[in-house]
């Protein structure tokens, strides 16, 4: 009987990738199509941008599209996670995010958004962080500063995977990486509908994908960007939550919170990063520039495709490094998996120093 259940929620799992890719894949060549037709091109005139001509931004609308389908399609309904709660936030949040591709909206209105959508889930959804696990010889949490810390949390998700759509499949494998681990975790801890919700964003994800490795067809824009940070965020809250009541006594589950950092470090080490310089310099944290790990591991030298793999397996040494060290506390490991991401700044900064001063003696020589 036990194998037969666990054939059934392997055929289950299985199912739901393969149709949420297949929507994504369905999809995308009509809004290539549309984007065609209307003219609805990437910004190539903007400093930031990497390619000399324009790519649509509306790959978010397939990702939307794929997830919302998938999850409604296959009654992933749980009374751990109110999915009318989820699914509410996710449209408001993809109704944003789409004006923003298409015609902008300004930092202040988007961050408002991202509070209501941040506060809907984490008041009546109750989707909050209660514990810190001992981080900071911190416990059990009031529930107005468990409430602060999910909203400023999830909010922070939201815009790491934001900032890090900078170059062809970075967002896209990160987040592929990170809700396929969500995925793995719910499973072990038979929570089907939980990682049912995460493998609905992966195959929506890996069809886009598709699509978005070098050389660009689309990008996922704002409307992609943000929800894979909004359904990662929600997973990465209710693995730390269930952890505490789990009956599956696994290692890792002692180490959610760190696990957690471990799994979302690449986005947001780079976020918190790009913000510390900003403020630093006295400039709005909100200010763009290309001083994002991705776009200092270009100036090196590296390819698009090059960078997303990089970085994507330092991604997965975080992951594997909590695992491997789960006797470990969750402040050490935390600190740990900081210092590795600081670690690999540093060298990304001696490389890119070393580049310049080649160039430098190489234009004393040749003058």
């Amino acid at each position: 009987m036990l194998e037969f259940l666990r054939s059934y929620h392997f055929v289950y799992n299985v199912l739901i990738v393969v149709f949420s890719t297949l929507i994504t894949l369905l999809c995308i060549p009509s809004i290539l199509h549309v984007a065609r037709a209307r003219h609805l091109y990437d910004d190539v005139g903007h400093f930031r941008k990497q390619h000399d001509h324009g790519i649509p931004r509306l790959g978010g609308v397939a990702i939307f599209v794929s997830f919302t389908i998938t999850v409604l399609l296959f009654s992933i309904i749980d009374k751990s996670l109110p999915i009318s709660y989820l699914l509410t936030a996710c449209i408001i949040l993809f109704a944003m995010g789409l004006k923003d591709d298409l015609s902008g909206v300004n930092s202040s209105t988007k961050f408002m958004i991202q509070f209501v959508v941040a506060a809907i889930l984490v008041i009546p959804g109750d989707i909050r962080i209660s514990s810190m696990y001992g981080v900071f010889d911190i416990a059990a949490l009031p529930y107005i500063p468990s409430v602060i810390l999910s909203i400023l949390v999830i909010m922070l998700i939201i815009n790491s995977f934001n900032l890090i759509d900078g170059i062809d499949g970075l967002a896209a494998t990160t987040g592929i990486i990170a809700n396929s681990a969500f995925a793995a975790l719910f499973i072990y801890m038979n929570q089907y509908e939980l990682a049912a919700i995460s493998l609905a964003m992966v195959g929506a994800v890996v069809g886009f994908l598709r699509f978005n490795i070098t050389p660009a067809k689309i990008f996922m824009g704002d409307t992609g960007a943000m929800l894979i940070g909004l359904v990662s965020a929600v997973m990465a809250i209710k693995f730390i939550e269930l952890s505490k009541v789990s009956t599956v006594k696994l290692p890792f589950i002692y180490t959610a919170p760190a696990l957690i950092v471990a799994i979302l470090i690449g986005p947001v080490f780079d976020t918190l990063r790009v913000f510390t310089i900003r403020i630093l310099n006295k400039k709005s944290p909100f200010d763009a520039d290309r001083n994002h790990i991705h776009h200092r591991m270009l100036k090196m030298g590296l390819t698009h495709l090059q960078t997303t793999f990089v970085l994507g397996c330092l991604n997965l040494v975080s992951i594997v490094m909590v695992l491997v060290f789960n006797n470990l506390n969750n402040s050490w490991l935390i600190v740990l998996i900081f210092l590795l991401s600081i670690s690999f700044n540093g060298m990304i900064t001696y490389f890119i120093r070393s580049k310049k001063d080649e160039a430098l003696v190489v234009r004393n020589f040749s003058d």
